[in-house]
């Protein structure tokens, strides 16, 4: 195995890895830990499997199932193929799982048991946990001859050698297809690697988040090259993730927002867990705030944690360390990495705006969306919709998204901002802010706010506390207390549910309580 790998599935870089653990999949009864060399056996089975079945470069190969070593596994052997994989979130509507195997031309789909009924009839299946012919243990025997042998030939890495198709979250419309080549992910991939040396140091990481997100993926793909053995969760459980992180002494851990929040809540477990194992916190795919930040870093004492960017349409490589070595502040997503373009459009100022993307895993175009594309591209520029300021050190920091903006009386409001403002009081353990609809001011921000264990508060106390600590026009007309807030298959706050929430509130209050001023 080369080096410097020409094909995303051959990222696990061996023989070096060799026999030390690369994954324990928590989805089977004995979590039997697999070797490198055993998982880079099962890519290979799953790209000769696909050889024997006549499958052409190129074709479109869905997966559809929760996080299972198999899965990842033929996530790297369809690519090694030269097919396309296209991992499909199954938590949404029957409807729109029908769009993406339309859409992407899907041929043949891997699927766990409980997501069967949702292929297409007309689709062929490799079921990974039926007996017989049509399942994945006779598949892989079909492509067992020679694989440890033979190596498959490297794809090559002419522009147009797609390795995969990613599916946006879709909280609008239909979601987009973003087609992403070998060569972009490659390049985007090796920022975060590094020489390896000859005795490398024993690293694990958890790696739950869903595998039909460029999180999940990229998150797998990099501690796998990195020679990090990986554990394997199905899907996110607070309290399962902190005993697993303590049994499994994880060095590295990586997450989104929602998903610490959660963890830093289950008091009566952190106090009999030790942690001091974790050294490295990457949280990233929605906003951070330095509420969180603290109670992360009361959480995971001795870990340095890096607040991350990225995204499907160009790629997770964005922000690196400051070239000049000066410390990130602690709510920065960093200084932009040496070979990819950043500009800030459509602000006030060059140093503020809407972050707009050049970079080598940026995509050619959404799949079949023409003006889906001509809105985002701008002469090869690709437009975030992620609103930012960049501080005189050149130092990016994330404001709120463009489509969440709302306008509340004439002014312009981004709830991130908002919710770091309320995260600062005492009692507020996590917040989020979204608009709704009122006849006076157009729009208003109404907050959904988990208390913190311990601290009592009202509504009117929090919303005259922002009053004081921010603009007037900005503060909550309505702050409603949650136990907790409702998240989307990919564990993001589900913002449509609290913005149907709020316009209830708003609508049962009346206007004149609606229209504080």
């Amino acid at each position: 195995m080369v080096e410097s790998p020409t094909n995303l599935g051959d990222i696990l870089r061996l023989p070096a890895h060799g026999e030390r653990t690369a994954i324990i999949d928590l989805r089977t009864p004995d979590a039997t830990p697999i070797t490198a060399f055993e998982f880079d056996a099962l890519c290979a089975r799953v790209a000769q499997g696909l050889a024997v079945r006549g499958i052409a470069r190129g074709t479109r190969i869905g997966i559809l199932a929760d996080n299972r070593v198999e899965f990842i596994a033929c996530y790297f052997g369809i690519m090694r193929h030269g097919a396309v994989a296209v991992p499909i979130n199954h938590r949404l509507p029957l409807t729109t799982i029908e769009h993406i195997f339309r859409d992407s031309a899907i041929e043949l789909t891997f699927s766990d048991a409980q997501r069967l009924a949702l292929v297409p009839v007309s689709v062929p299946v490799i079921a990974f946990d039926a007996v017989g012919a049509q399942g994945f243990e006779a598949f892989c025997r079909a492509g067992s001859s020679g694989v440890t042998t033979t190596p498959l030939a490297p794809l090559g890495s002419e522009p147009g050698d797609l390795a995969q198709i990613l599916y946006t979250s879709g909280s609008t419309g239909l979601p987009k297809g973003v087609p992403l080549g070998h060569r972009g992910q490659l390049w985007a991939i090796e920022h975060y690697l590094e020489p390896l040396p000859k005795s490398l140091p024993e690293e694990t990481t958890i790696v739950v988040a869903p595998f039909y997100h460029m999180n999940g993926l990229f998150n797998v793909t990099v501690a796998l090259a990195r020679r990090v053995s990986v554990i394997l969760m199905p899907r996110f459980d607070a309290r399962r993730y902190l005993e697993a992180a303590a049994q499994y002494r994880c060095t590295l851990l990586s997450g989104i927002p929602t998903m610490f929040a959660l963890m830093v809540r289950e008091h009566d477990l952190i106090e009999g867990l030790d942690f001091s194992s974790v050294r490295e916190i990457s949280i990233g795919s929605a906003p951070l705030t330095d509420a969180l930040l603290a109670q992360v870093h009361a959480l995971f004492p001795n870990a340095k944690i890096k607040n991350g960017y990225g995204t499907t349409e160009a790629g997770p490589a964005v922000f690196g360390p400051h070239p000049e070595g000066l410390t990130r502040p602690p709510l920065s997503l960093g200084y932009p990495f040496s070979d990819v373009e950043c500009a800030l459009v459509d602000g006030a100022d060059a140093e503020h705006g809407v972050l707009a993307l050049r970079t080598r895993a940026l995509m050619e175009g959404y799949l079949n969306l023409p003006e889906a594309t001509q809105s985002r591209m701008r002469d090869g520029w690709y437009v975030t919709g992620d609103v930012m300021r960049r501080d005189d050190r050149g130092f990016y920091f994330f404001v709120g998204r463009a489509d969440d903006m709302f306008i509340c009386g004439g002014e312009n409001l981004y709830p991130g901002e908002i919710e770091k403002l309320l995260e600062r009081h005492a009692a507020v353990a996590q917040a989020i802010v979204v608009p709704a609809e009122d006849d006076i001011k157009g729009q208003i921000p109404v907050a959904f706010v988990v208390p913190r264990a311990g601290a009592t508060s009202s509504a009117e106390e929090i919303k005259q506390y922002t009053l004081r600590a921010g603009p007037a026009f900005a503060h909550p007309r309505f702050i409603e207390f949650v136990a907790s807030l409702p998240v989307s298959g990919t564990h993001k706050i589900d913002r449509s549910a609290l913005t149907a929430e709020a316009q209830r509130i708003v609508r049962a209050a009346g206007r004149s309580r609606a229209a504080s001023p």
